[in-house]
């Protein structure tokens, strides 16, 4: 694609990173064929050809974000199948980062907008915020009739609607940061805690320490640490993104200068991605653009991880059928395929593929909350796809996947590390309590 951005322009690293990136597009659309809203809309300017043509527009004239940009920008669920499908390698995360810090820079949303925004910012990304959330939310349910009627007001109606009818106990502030590798120490990591997965689920990361202890690691749990930065990266808050991401990268500093780590294990692959995206992130920083490279080089997804480990032979395994969703940050964002469901079947579960695997569940971070029409539909359409090949329970590796597919149907839906550990003889997963067919258990010899 061809550009005319000025000398000066091109002077911003920002803008020059963009500038690289447009001139890789060819115009071929291969990126419209895989990208959920333009399969859902049909509108071209809903499909990454056409918003790479309004950010090109936008950022060349130096102009201030219009309307009709914002609302196509806001659309997009940042899947990225569209950079999985692009032969040409046009690196479309960054362009589209760029246009959204731009238009947080330059345009002033309607105020209901500004709120809602302003409120996710402040709540999602703090632990304990959080749970008061969804606390209040759970009362909130009473207004749920007079929330859809107003239009306005119908984001905070799917808020109230997302949030569980129940929360996992707090955890003990004075639990181990220490979690010690069973038998020959093998490895040290550190586990991102995250922000809104230990509210929801604390039991992904306690099945993953149980397995990596098993399998001779020793983990830890940095103090510290705090939210990766990625749910307002997405959001075009980029100020405060940088300073999440800061504070994760001194903290595992730290600890990589210290005793060492092997890894940065990550459970929650919408994290994961942005955390390998540090380098690229702090690349201008003299005081960290260093210490981000070496972060972002240590990260791994949790089943990229235990892939490379030796780990125990299962001890038992259920007759059930698995149908793995391979959430959009873990397939498009980090191209981690076949890496769990290797592992699922090495357990003992059967694994099934689900038809148009590559297409977004609409849950994207804070989309479902911020484009909860669009996003119930491609849900619905992710349900229909899963439902067609009658699984027992559904795995996948992101948080914010589960909580919008577990929306839509009554099939239980796991992280794949709680099949993992419960194959290696953990507890069963809560939401498989009481819906298992008979276990199988595995010869002494192999159990050994």
């Amino acid at each position: 694609m061809q550009t005319n951005f000025t000398p000066e322009q091109l002077q911003d690293p920002q803008m020059a990173a963009s500038e690289k990136i447009l001139r890789t597009c060819v115009h071929c659309g291969f990126c419209t064929a895989t990208c959920p809203t333009y399969l859902e809309l049909g509108d071209e300017l809903d499909s990454p050809r056409g918003r790479i043509y309004l950010m090109k527009e936008m950022f060349e004239n130096d102009r201030p974000a219009s309307p009709e940009i914002v609302r196509h920008i806001d659309r997009c669920l940042s899947c990225l199948s569209c950079m999985t499908t692009c032969p040409s390698g046009v690196h479309y995360m960054h362009l589209v980062d760029h246009g959204r810090a731009h238009i947080e820079r330059t345009y002033r949303r309607p105020w209901h907008d500004r709120y809602l925004r302003e409120a996710l910012a402040r709540i999602l990304p703090y632990p304990g915020r959080f749970r008061a959330a969804i606390a209040a939310g759970l009362l909130g349910r009473l207004s749920l009739p007079v929330l859809k009627r107003a239009r306005p007001l119908r984001r905070l109606a799917a808020m109230v609607e997302m949030a569980p009818s129940s929360l996992p106990p707090r955890r003990s502030e004075r639990r181990p940061a220490i979690f010690e590798a069973q038998g020959r120490k093998r490895g040290r990591v550190a586990v991102l805690t995250g922000c809104a997965q230990p509210v929801l689920a604390p039991h992904i990361n306690e099945a993953a320490i149980r397995i990596m202890n098993r399998a001779g690691i020793e983990v830890i749990l940095p103090k510290g640490e705090g939210c990766c930065g990625a749910l307002v990266h997405h959001m075009g808050r980029e100020d405060e993104a940088v300073a999440f991401a800061k504070n994760d990268i001194d903290v595992w500093t730290r600890e990589i200068e210290g005793e060492g780590l092997d890894a940065i294990v990550i459970t929650a692959s919408g994290c994961g991605t942005t955390i390998k995206d540090y380098g690229f992130m702090m690349r201008e920083d003299p005081a960290y653009a260093e210490k981000a490279e070496r972060v972002s080089a240590l990260a791994r997804d949790v089943s990229e991880y235990l892939a490379g480990l030796d780990l125990p032979a299962a001890q038992a395994s259920a007759d059930l059928a698995v149908a793995y969703h391979s959430a959009c940050s873990m397939q498009h964002g980090q191209q981690i395929r076949e890496e769990p469901k290797m592992l699922l079947r090495q357990a003992g579960f059967e694994v099934r593929d689900v038809p148009e695997g590559h297409i977004c569940c609409g849950s994207a971070g804070t989309y479902n909350l911020l484009q909860p029409e669009l996003a119930g539909r491609l849900r619905d359409r992710k349900v229909r796809n899963i439902e067609k090949v009658a699984p027992d329970v559904i795995a996948t590796g992101n948080i914010g996947c589960m909580a919008q597919i577990g929306g839509g149907t009554r099939i239980p839906i796991v992280h794949t590390v709680e099949l993992l550990d419960w194959a290696q003889g953990g507890p069963v997963p809560a939401a498989l309590d009481g819906r298992l067919p008979p276990v199988r258990h595995a010869p002494a010899a192999a159990a050994e």
